[in-house]
This record gives C-alpha cells, sequence and structure tokens, in this order.
C-alpha cells in the first residue's frame, strides 16, 4: 500500500497535467466524487457530518488492522470530489501517519486558492476531522 506522501505526488501529477485549465482540474474533481466508496446510507448520521462544511458531508472511520479506513459521502458535486481526495490520501493508513501529515497538495494543486472561501474553510474541516479520528484511535489504544 502506497504511504500518504507517494499518494500526494501521484495527485500533484495527474492535477500538473491540467496546466491551468481549472475547469479541467474542478472536470476531474467531479470524476474523483463519482468514484468516491460511499459512506454506508445508515452511517449518514449527524455525529458523522462534518461541522464547517457549507454543504453536508459525511465521514465514517473504521479500524482495519493497524490502519484506519474512510468512507464518506456529500451532497454537492465539487465537495464530493474534495472529500474523494482526502479519502485516497489518508484512508489504510496508520492513524499517526494521518496526525502527522502535512498535506503538501491541497496547495501545490492550487485548491485552497481556486475553491470558494467556504469550500476552502470546508477542505480545512474535513482535514481537521480526519487528523482527529486518526488521534481518536491513537487515544484509544
Amino acid at each position: 500500500m502506497a504511504g500518504i506522501e507517494e499518494i500526494e505526488q501521484e495527485i500533484i501529477g495527474e492535477f500538473e497535467l491540467f496546466g491551468d485549465d481549472w475547469e479541467a482540474k474542478y472536470e476531474h474533481l467531479i470524476e474523483l466524487g463519482r468514484d468516491l466508496p460511499l459512506i454506508d446510507p445508515a452511517l449518514r448520521t449527524k455525529d458523522r457530518i462534518i461541522e464547517g462544511c457549507q454543504s453536508q458531508v459525511w465521514l465514517d472511520a473504521k479500524k482495519a488492522g493497524e490502519n484506519i479506513v474512510y468512507t464518506a459521502d456529500s451532497d454537492a458535486i465539487i465537495t464530493k470530489g474534495m472529500v474523494a481526495l482526502m479519502v485516497r490520501v489518508l484512508s489504510n493508513q496508520k492513524p499517526a501517519d494521518i496526525v502527522k501529515a502535512e498535506l503538501k497538495f491541497v496547495d501545490k494543486v492550487g485548491l485552497k486558492e481556486h475553491l470558494s472561501p467556504t469550500r476552502a474553510n470546508g477542505l480545512v474541516s474535513m482535514i481537521k476531522r480526519m487528523k482527529m479520528e486518526a488521534a481518536r484511535m491513537i487515544a484509544a489504544r
């Protein structure tokens, strides 16, 4: 299984293929959202909603051996693509690696600067929540 930084490099490479064409990058985000491993509908509960996102985003974290597996969903297509990226990078990783991950790809692909302020805040909220779930699993040992 690839590590966080390795997956980040893959994503940076994918977004570089589109150059400065942000319309194509948004299309790519939408495609990633379509491939998102969806959360079980029974887990689309209030306690799994990520606070701070403009649209509704549900996130579930389960321990799988030494790693965490995230599943998610959103009711907005761009946001679904954003959470799909985060799931791709952080799912199936060790909790300690998730907590200390710098997630440099977010700035390198220009996500924060090209998202609306509310979507950028939502992305930060997703990252915080995923790291918090990882920290919670470390503490539960």
